[in-house]
């Protein structure tokens, strides 16, 4: 599993479960094993999803062992029902997949897991995949890359001198490093292969053709770095904004930069599969209200040109007005989801 890719399972997660088939599975054939929830099940989300009147979603067992991945309390709710059986998708891998992918499907469906529990994962994740790199590990347990580099600094994962990627490629932690040991290779060994260099330095063929040829011309194998430039030349104390009293009371920026177009998609997609929502009023208007706005993630640009002119001033005003609404919810749901994490 050390060699695979975060991605696989994250594409899994996504939209590959869904091109397995849904098959109808006894309920007492299927049990509870490894949960990534430290607080247990949550009685009255078990009774939502049970008084509900449509069928429940079908919910993701690994095969091997039969234990739920996704879907613990569709399971409860379904006993809870008298249903004798379930619709189950079911993931072929190990047992260490299994695990991984319980932590990543259940960071965005259904019930999302609680920091702490997060942190928990990230843990664990650096105990059998140290060389994933923290965007991999973050997108895998739900955290931001920044705060999966803090928690990694306190374990011995922080001491592997490569990082396998989202993506499954190896690269140095240290560019530097790479490149050196990469010239090491090249003097000692001249005839031999880009790749095997590559393999052996832990760096791209790509770096090891640069690192040659910076031979070849004398030059040393790692571009000297330029000094940083001095902090009072860089920002004197005059030329620095003020800094007004609206702006202290807002809340931090994200240091995350924002989700994509396609991610704000997912995102949605998984909202939109959440029983908790589909089944409440409340929550049916939320997800009306979010599919209208995937029209402007998808026709933004359409909506722009066919717009009348007339009417674009007005549109821009609407647009600007309905940005801060939207900031201002974002920071109170993150403010609450961290209060109720705590």
């Amino acid at each position: 599993m050390e060699t695979e890719s975060a991605d696989h399972l994250i594409r899994f997660r996504d939209r590959g479960f869904l091109d397995q088939p849904v098959e109808t599975v006894p309920t007492d054939s299927i049990t509870i094993g490894y949960t990534p929830r430290s607080d247990g099940e949550d009685t009255e989300y078990t009774k939502l999803l049970a008084e509900a009147a449509d069928e429940l979603p079908p919910i993701l067992v690994h095969r091997p062992t039969m234990h739920v991945i996704d879907g613990a309390h569709r399971l409860r709710a379904a006993a809870l029902r008298g249903d004798t059986h379930i619709p189950v998708r079911f993931f072929d891998g190990d047992r260490a997949e299994a695990r991984l992918l319980a932590v990543a499907a259940n960071v965005t469906h259904g019930r999302p897991l609680s920091t702490a529990d997060r942190t928990t994962a990230a843990g664990r994740v650096f105990a059998s995949h140290p060389h994933w790199s923290d965007r991999a590990v973050a997108a895998v347990t739900g955290l931001s890359a920044r705060r999966v580099s803090q928690l990694r600094k306190h374990t011995p994962a922080a001491r592997t001198g490569h990082r396998v990627g989202r993506d499954g490629r190896t690269r140095p932690v240290d560019p530097a490093r790479g490149r050196a040991l990469a010239g090491e290779l090249l003097r000692s060994n001249p005839g031999a292969s880009l790749r095997s260099i590559a393999a052996e330095a832990g760096v791209s063929p790509a770096t090891v053709a640069d690192v040659r040829d910076r031979l070849r011309r004398g030059e040393d194998p790692v571009p000297s770095r330029r000094p940083e430039p001095d902090a009072a030349q860089a920002a004197p104390a005059d030329a620095l904004p003020p800094i007004s009293l609206e702006s202290r009371r807002r809340p931090a920026p994200n240091p995350e930069p924002p989700p994509g177009p396609a991610q704000l998609l997912r995102i949605f997609d998984s909202l939109r599969r959440d029983p908790s929502l589909r089944l409440s009023e409340s929550g049916r208007n939320v997800l009306r209200m979010l599919g209208a706005c995937t029209l402007v993630v998808q026709d933004r640009e359409k909506i722009t040109a066919t717009m009348p002119t007339h009417c674009k001033e007005q549109m821009a005003q609407l647009a600007h007005g309905y940005a801060g609404l939207w900031r201002l919810l974002a920071d109170e749901l993150a403010c609450a989801a961290t209060a109720e994490a705590s």
